[in-house]
């Protein structure tokens, strides 16, 4: 009988992953929303789809894998998406299946419970404080030198954070966020954090037995915190393979999953170097697959997709181990954007150097490969700047991610 492996997807992406798990010989199940069927998933590459309703809590999805189970034994259960990985520890756990724990996931899921292990570690953060006790609140605004930002403990990208430049303005907030009476609102669900100004990198890690064997190095140009918040194009490319940043962003993500006890699989973490000091700081991390197409930008660059070797990593047995990737040091970056089309004609964007053209609705995003750095800054400067006088639609802030 085949291996099966089940995956939760509360959001279209991982095609990648399916198709590898597939190849390789093994059956597929994909959990998904009933609203996200019409999206081109590889439907080729699964043996079966169950649903939910969008909106679905943890244990709708949970439920769905126990019943999934109930007809044909799971191997392996992964979740494809930010939120959906506590969600598939929580099914892993309720089903005794092999694979990370409840608890030893929220280590990066939970923006707080991060920040902790990653100063045990040994690892600067932006000082923070829990949002749990008013004299312990006070007593960090009084010694931490505004700016602040209120963050929620388990959101993804920018989504929810609110910039403060005065105690009044925190308490405020927190307030705000106690006359919901909603336990996702509640103050405890959020920590407050020293607001640095600064660049902001990313590097994105495929692990095997502890090991970092292949890693991407990113520069976003617009930290994502303005982009959110301000709107305009964002824009991420590798950082020059020699750098003195590279070096150290390299060390510091070592030190990080070392530190997490990170044995397989795929991360995304997040580092700002400060701009008045260069000192780097965590951001966040984790366990998963970064968003906006960084997946794509690294195959064009290095040589390889994370959503593959993601694959690979939880599909190897003693008899077909895995075996890291080959890697190239090129370069390439994406920029991308909310548009005022529903479908958007890029067609006159002709340079050479565009090698994928992202096909979401609302959105314009082009991905540049080359071997020299100095073009693709280029590119995206040039891109940018066109980007937003054809297509730019800057939305209105959204508090929390909605799909």
């Amino acid at each position: 009988m085949k291996k099966h492996i089940v995956c939760i997807a509360s959001e279209h992406k991982g095609n990648e992953f399916l198709e590898e798990c597939h190849n390789a010989g093994w059956q597929v199940t994909l959990v998904t929303r009933k609203d996200l069927l019409d999206y081109p998933w590889t439907w080729t590459s699964l043996s079966d789809v169950k649903t939910v309703e969008r909106g679905a809590a943890a244990e709708d999805y949970v439920r769905a894998v126990a019943n999934i189970a109930g007809n044909q034994p799971i191997d392996r259960l992964v979740g494809l998406d930010e939120f959906d990985v506590l969600t598939a520890a929580q099914a892993r756990e309720h089903l005794q299946i092999e694979g990370i724990s409840d608890s030893y996931a929220r280590r990066f899921r939970d923006k707080l419970r991060m920040r902790n292990l990653a100063v045990e570690t040994g690892l600067a953060c932006p000082e923070f404080v829990g949002a749990f006790n008013p004299s312990e609140i006070n007593e960090y605004l009084e010694r931490v030198p505004a700016p602040w930002v209120v963050k929620p403990r388990t959101e993804v990208s920018a989504f929810g954070i609110r910039k403060c430049a005065t105690a009044g303005q925190v308490w405020d907030v927190l307030t705000d966020l106690e006359s919901r009476g909603t336990w996702r609102d509640h103050p405890s669900q959020f920590l407050i954090e020293r607001f640095i100004e600064g660049k902001v990198f990313h590097v994105d890690s495929v692990v095997s037995n502890g090991k970092i064997v292949a890693a991407g190095v990113s520069e976003y140009g617009t930290p994502p915190l303005a982009v959110t918040h301000q709107g305009g194009v964002f824009t991420t490319s590798i950082v020059p393979y020699k750098s003195k940043e590279r070096k150290e962003l390299e060390k510091l993500n070592k030190k990080l999953l070392q530190g997490f006890e990170y044995e397989n699989g795929v991360s995304h973490a997040e580092f700002l170097q400060c701009a008045a000091t260069g000192q780097f700081y965590l951001l966040e991390v984790a366990c998963r697959v970064g968003g906006a197409y960084v997946a794509i930008v690294l195959e064009q660059a290095a040589g390889f997709n994370l959503w593959r070797e993601w694959a690979k990593l939880e599909i190897s047995t003693k008899e077909h181990p895995y075996k890291p990737p080959k890697l190239r040091k090129d370069f390439a970056g994406i920029a991308l954007c909310l548009a005022k089309d529903d479908a958007p004609d890029t067609s006159h964007y002709t340079d050479a150097e565009i090698v994928y053209r992202v096909t979401k609705a609302k959105h314009v995003g082009l991905i540049f490969y080359s071997p020299k750095q100095e073009r693709i800054s280029e590119l995206l400067q040039i891109y940018a700047e066109r980007m937003t006088r054809d297509f730019l639609l800057v939305a209105p802030v959204k508090e929390r991610y909605d799909g």
